[in-house]
């Protein structure tokens, strides 16, 4: 479950448990502090406790839990923190006072009753090998004795042609692999 995932369900726990006034607030590249804001109100400080009680036990269903907590036994705001996001349940005079709102009205709100859409990962196209260091790894294949040895100086290979320029690259690796054949040539023989 992602992190808009997981708030939009904290968000929808605290509207099972009748919490008032509900904002889920994306910060996503805006705020170092986290990803999302998820601001609750409470009628009274019993309220709080089922509110905060309900997030938390539901979330440690999911295996998710508190990082962070703050606010202990007080009658006004509590503040969780999730990693990803933060919840805020607080009383009306208490929200009223601190204005987080306001504090947070660069992030845009999202709907936490629609359902997050997932992202679509994009497969990467795949890498093709030149022909003769495709030869040389079906070679090295074939001998698992020396495939280590080939393996180290591939290695070997690929540090040295990041030092120099993209036009030898080619070269260097050309190379590689005409030694590699030739070490392979006199050890049959």
């Amino acid at each position: 479950m992602n992190t808009k995932e997981l708030v939009c369900l904290a968000a929808r726990l605290a509207d099972g448990k009748k919490a008032e006034d509900i904002k889920v607030i994306d910060l996503c590249g805006l705020s170092s502090l986290c990803d999302y804001i998820l601001i609750v109100t409470a009628t009274s400080k019993p309220h709080l406790d089922a509110v905060e009680e309900e997030i938390s036990k539901k979330l440690k269903e999911q295996g998710y839990y508190k990082l962070n907590r703050d606010g202990g036994d007080s009658n006004l705001w509590r503040v969780s923190d999730y990693g990803g996001f933060l919840a805020h349940i607080m009383t009306q005079e208490a929200r009223d006072f601190y204005a987080l709102d306001k504090i947070f009205s660069f992030g845009k709100e999202i709907d936490f009753k629609e359902p997050v859409k997932k992202a679509v990962k994009k497969k990467a196209a795949p890498k093709t090998a030149a022909p003769k260091v495709a030869a040389a790894k079906k070679a090295v294949a074939k001998k698992p004795a020396a495939a280590k040895k080939t393996a180290v100086k591939k290695t070997t290979v690929k540090k040295t042609a990041a030092k120099k320029p993209a036009a030898t690259k080619t070269t260097v690796k050309k190379t590689a692999v005409k030694k590699t054949t030739a070490k392979k040539t006199a050890k049959k023989k």
